[in-house]
């Protein structure tokens, strides 16, 4: 089950970010999610926006997600390549498991897909699952984008026919 995040999840939001930033580490990739990445009042807006969602396995938070309608202001200068084309879309941001929950990426990207037909995302060069899975889901590589603060992220877009 998926649902949007309340203030009350913030605290197991913060948690499944914390199991993510671990996987990301067990698996080769020290630089994405430094201690206090993402900001928790990053998080909390996701909350108050209404743009963050829990994944529930049963009845326990498994995994979190932002799902935000753009544009993305850092979307907006795409080096190396190109966005698939200039429609309105969706971003999906901080995306995070808990360190037993399985499934989850396709569980979310279904999910997504079922709301709009365009989305956007981006990763770390290091994040070599989240690549697997952008490839295997049928993403495509698009250029590199650059957050707030300059680092690079790997941008990746799908989009389907209506």
């Amino acid at each position: 089950m998926i649902r949007r995040a309340a203030e009350s999840d913030f605290q197991a939001i913060l948690s499944l970010i914390d199991s993510g930033r671990r996987i990301m580490r067990e698996s080769g990739n020290p630089g994405q999610w430094p201690e206090g990445k993402p900001e928790p009042e990053k998080i909390r807006k996701d909350i108050e926006n209404g743009n963050s969602w829990i994944v529930e396995e049963n009845g326990v938070p498994a995994a979190t997600f932002a799902f935000i309608a753009g544009p993305d202001p850092t979307y907006a200068r795409i080096d190396g390549g190109a966005w698939l084309n200039e429609e309105p879309y969706y971003v999906i941001h901080r995306i995070a498991r808990s360190q037993s929950a399985r499934g989850v990426f396709r569980t979310v990207m279904d999910w997504c897909f079922a709301r709009t037909c365009n989305i956007r995302i981006d990763t770390h060069k290091d994040n070599a699952i989240m690549r697997h899975c952008l490839e295997s889901y049928g993403f495509r590589y698009c250029g590199i984008i650059y957050l707030e603060n300059g680092d690079e992220r790997l941008a990746y877009q799908l989009f389907r026919e209506k």
